[in-house]
C-alpha cells in the first residue's frame, strides 16, 4: 500500500529513510530547516565502523566525564549547567554505564553496523551512486601501554564476534602508509571497517532522490505536528502544511525539542564534534583513530580530515579554539613532520551528534502515536548507520518483517 510519508530532517539518516521508502513505492517528502549543505552529516569522520561495538555508555565513562568536566580541552566535555533535560539524560547515561549493558549491546551494535556497511557497498556498486568508498580498514593507533591494553580488550571481543582485526607494530603501519611515519607503539588494524567522503555521498544521494521524485523542501522549519487521536495528521512548517499517512522524525539533535510539543519525552543531548580539513598533501593514506587523543583521521577526496571531541553543551554551533588546538596538536604529535596549515584551523567546522543515554539509536514507532516513527539518537555512529536505519524504517512502514529485531532500539525503552 502506497503511503504519503513526511521525513523531518535531511541529514544522512533522513536521506536514507527517503531512499528506501521511495524504493518501496511510497511518496516521500523531506523537510529540513537548513539548505542541506552543512551539519553533522557533512563534517563527520566518514567511517563505516563494524569495529565500534562498545557503546558510549560503558563502565568508567562517568568517572572520565567528571574528571574531564573541568577541562574544556578534554576529548569528552560536559558543560556544567542547570538543565532538567541534561540532568535526566545524565541519570539515564549513568544507569547505562554497566558491563551488563555493554555485553548486551556488543552483538546488537555489530549486527546493525555490518548490515549498514553491506548496504553502503551495494549502493556504491550502482552506476547512479558513484561515491567515494574505500575498504582499507581503520587503525586504532596507540602510543602508551594503557591505551594498548584498553583497546586489546575490545579487539578480543571483536574477534569473538567474527570481525577481522589484528594487532600490528609501527613498522607494519609504515608499510601500509609509507609516505609518513607515525610516533606510535603500534595499532589495531580493523580490516572490517571502511571510509568515505561524506559530502560526495550526500550530494550523490540528494541528486538521486530529486531525479526519482522525492520532494525536498529546504530552509523549511517544522513548527507543529497536528494530532488527531492516536495519529499525526500533518506537519506544519513556516512554508506550509504537509499532510501525512506516516511521519518519520530524523532531525538529529533537534528531535527532542520537536517531540516535546506532542508530549513525547525523548532523552537526547547534542554532542558537538569538530573537524579540520587539511588540503595540503599530508602523506596520510590510512584512516586512523589516535587513541589517547580520541582524534579520527581520514584521507578523503582531495584533503585529509582531522575530527574529534565530544562536547555536550546544548544545541549551538559555537567554536571553542582550545578544542580546535587540541585536535591539531594531537595530529602533529602522532604524525612525524606533520604541520597543519594555520588556515586549516581557522576554517574549522562543527556538527551536532544526537546522543542517546545508552549509545544505541532510536529506531521504530512511538507508543503514543501509531503513525509516528523515530530515526535518531545515533550518537557517534550516525554516518555509519544511515543506510540500515533507512532500510529498517522502510520495512517497518511497509508492514514487512524487519531485517533486524528493533526492540533494542525502541524509543520508549528502559535504561540500566
Amino acid at each position: 500500500m502506497q503511503k504519503e510519508v513526511v521525513v523531518v530532517g535531511g541529514g544522512v539518516v533522513g536521506l536514507f529513510c527517503a531512499y528506501y521508502l521511495q524504493q518501496e513505492g511510497h511518496r516521500v517528502t523531506i523537510l529540513d530547516k537548513s539548505d542541506m549543505r552543512k551539519g553533522a552529516s557533512y563534517v563527520n569522520a566518514g567511517y563505516l565502523t563494524p569495529s565500534h561495538i562498545v557503546p558510549l555508555a560503558a563502565p568508567g565513562m562517568v568517572t572520565k566525564g567528571l574528571k574531564w568536566m573541568f577541562n574544556a580541552s578534554s576529548p569528552f566535555y560536559i558543560k556544567p549547567r542547570l538543565n532538567l533535560d541534561l540532568m535526566d539524560w545524565g541519570l539515564k547515561f549513568t544507569q547505562s554505564c554497566t558491563q551488563s549493558h555493554v555485553q548486551r549491546s556488543l552483538q546488537v551494535i555489530k549486527d546493525i553496523n555490518v548490515m549498514s556497511k553491506d548496504l553502503y557497498c551495494a549502493l556504491d556498486a550502482l552506476p547512479e551512486m558513484n561515491f567515494h568508498l574505500e575498504n582499507k580498514g581503520v587503525l586504532m593507533a596507540f602510543q602508551t601501554a594503557a591505551a594498548e591494553k584498553e583497546e586489546g580488550k575490545v579487539m578480543l571481543e571483536a574477534q569473538k564476534l567474527g570481525l577481522d582485526v589484528t594487532r600490528i607494530d609501527r613498522h607494519e603501519v609504515h608499510k601500509l602508509q609509507p609516505k609518513i611515519d607515525m610516533d606510535i607503539a603500534g595499532a589495531y588494524h580493523y580490516r572490517c571497517d571502511a571510509h568515505s567522503t561524506p559530502a560526495t555521498v550526500m550530494e550523490q544521494l540528494k541528486k538521486h532522490l530529486e531525479n526519482t521524485g522525492v520532494l525536498m523542501h529546504k530552509n523549511t522549519t517544522v513548527e507543529q505536528l497536528k494530532i488527531k487521536g492516536e495519529r499525526v495528521t500533518s506537519v506544519v512548517s513556516n512554508r506550509g502544511e504537509f499532510a501525512a499517512d506516516e511521519v518519520v522524525i530524523a532531525s538529529g539533535a533537534w528531535s527532542q525539542q520537536l517531540l516535546k510539543s506532542i508530549r513525547i519525552k525523548l532523552p537526547v543531548q547534542a554532542g558537538k564534534g569538530y573537524c579540520l580539513n587539511e588540503h595540503h598533501p599530508t602523506g596520510i593514506s590510512m584512516p586512523a583513530i589516535l587513541m589517547e587523543a580520541k582524534v579520527a583521521v581520514t584521507p578523503m577526496q582531495g584533503f585529509t580530515r582531522f575530527s574529534g571531541t565530544m562536547e555536550i553543551a546544548g544545541v549551538n554551533h559555537n567554536i571553542k579554539k582550545n578544542r580546535v588546538n587540541a585536535i591539531a596538536a594531537a595530529a602533529e604529535r602522532f604524525y612525524l613532520g606533520l604541520k597543519l596549515n594555520p588556515q586549516t584551523k581557522e576554517e574549522v567546522q562543527c556538527g551536532l551528534r544526537p546522543l542517546s543515554p545508552d549509545g544505541l539509536p532510536f529506531i521504530g514507532r512511538t507508543n503514543k502515536y501509531k503513525n509516528l516513527s523515530l530515526a535518531t539518537g545515533h550518537s557517534m555512529m550516525g554516518w555509519s548507520l544511515g543506510p540500515v536505519t533507512g532500510k529498517l524504517i522502510s520495512e517497518l512502514l511497509s508492514e514487512k518483517k524487519t531485517s533486524l529485531d528493533l526492540s533494542p532500539f525502541a524509543p520508549e525503552r528502559s535504561y540500566g
